[in-house]
């Protein structure tokens, strides 16, 4: 119900308030705290992304100028810049994390059913990491080449929706290999990867775990083959073959047999090898499915380009993890209030119109309901869809 609320607060009611006690309670986050909460340092901080603020000070700047109205958005306490960097620097960012996570689980949901391009009854995830850049003369603990800092951000989407299911921001240093390591395998569910995740040990770990996987097989391995099935080459399918691992080490991580699909892709005129130990899907849907793991790509190009985190407020992990989760809070968010409100745009007019009406007293949808979604605003028509969020 409106009852005079601000868009902002209007928009924050869908943020569960139990959930967030939870996860505040969870790690002491108000611990010695008198004035400045961690709803309010949430609150301030989602208000930094939905405005594209730069900076603290800026942020400082921006809720000052409210006054009176600062209290109407729902933060009880007065901001500054030096209140809200010890609140990033010292508040477990654990607390964003699992709210990021809570939102999720009610995001995915809502999701269900939407359409990537495959009809399957199984759920598909697609597996990558991006690593998000930071200056090393400032940022010294993430290092990860002689000249570059930065954290990777280890990501699985959901195809239905483009919603993360999965989400561990870790130094770049490592290896995306090991998040592997940390997945609990959904029987029945496909795992597309790219040839980064290629490690036979890990994927019989999901073969046992009655997951199936989709990844491209690097050019030098070796393998007997055991089999061969008919393909139409005039969709692109080169072979179908059933194979054994053939070197000690590989044979050892994965004693199994192995389906081993070549495909050449016309559009890029390159041809892949993709392996899977699926052996009941056809061969042409294979190919396909690897085809969607280019979604989580676009993920990792609509974050970077919508949400806050090129510029950071804090230079400690903490504070850098903080930004990073409450950003992936506030993507989520906009997803949830999207399918809540049945609207049919996408997230970037939703969170571009949101960014301008924050501050009006107006029920949410009012601030929706002048866009026609026929001509939404900042598509050309050689974009690609990024998301149909």
């Amino acid at each position: 119900m409106h009852l005079g609320k601000t868009v902002f607060a209007q928009l924050m009611d869908f943020v569960p308030a139990h959930e967030f006690r939870r996860c505040v309670h969870r790690y002491q986050g108000n611990r010695k705290v008198s004035r400045f909460s961690c709803w309010d340092q949430f609150l301030a901080m989602a208000f930094a992304q939905l405005t594209y603020r730069e900076s603290l000070r800026d942020i400082e700047t921006c809720l000052r100028a409210l006054g009176r109205r600062l209290y109407r958005l729902g933060i009880r306490a007065r901001v500054s810049r030096s209140t809200l960097a010890d609140a990033n620097e010292h508040r477990d960012f654990r607390i964003y994390a699992d709210l990021a996570q809570g939102l999720i689980r009610i995001a995915r949901p809502l999701y269900a059913g939407e359409d990537f391009g495959v009809e399957l009854d199984q759920t598909v995830y697609a597996l990558d990491a991006t690593i998000i850049e930071l200056c090393l003369s400032l940022c010294p603990w993430a290092r990860y080449r002689p000249y570059h800092a930065g954290v990777k951000v280890h990501t699985l989407l959901d195809l239905e929706g483009n919603i993360p299911a999965f989400i561990s921001v870790k130094p770049a240093k490592i290896h995306e290999i090991h998040v592997l390591d940390e997945l609990l395998p959904e029987p029945g569910s496909i795992y597309i990867m790219d040839r980064g995740y290629l490690d036979f040990a890990r994927l019989h770990r999901l073969h046992q775990a009655l997951a199936f996987f989709v990844i491209r097989a690097r050019k030098n391995f070796h393998f007997h083959r055991l089999a061969a099935r008919p393909v139409d080459k005039l969709t692109g399918l080169r072979s179908d073959q059933t194979i054994r691992l053939k070197s000690f080490y590989p044979a050892h991580g994965y004693p199994d047999p192995l389906r081993r699909i070549r495909y050449h892709d016309t559009e890029s005129d390159r041809t892949l090898v993709f392996l899977t130990n699926n052996f009941l899907l056809p061969t042409l849907t294979i190919a396909q499915l690897y085809k969607c793991r280019w979604q989580v790509e676009l993920f990792f190009k609509w974050i970077k380009q919508h949400l806050r985190i090129k510029k950071f407020y804090g230079l400690s992990p903490n504070a850098v993890k903080t930004q990073i989760w409450i950003a992936i809070a506030v993507y989520v968010l906009l997803a949830i209030v999207r399918k809540r409100l049945g609207l049919e745009l996408s997230l970037y007019p939703l969170s571009q119109i949101l960014s301008v009406t924050l501050l009006e007293k107006m029920p949410i949808l009012q601030a929706f309901s002048q866009l026609n979604p026929s001509t939404e605003l900042g598509h050309s028509c050689n974009q690609l869809a990024l998301f149909n969020l």
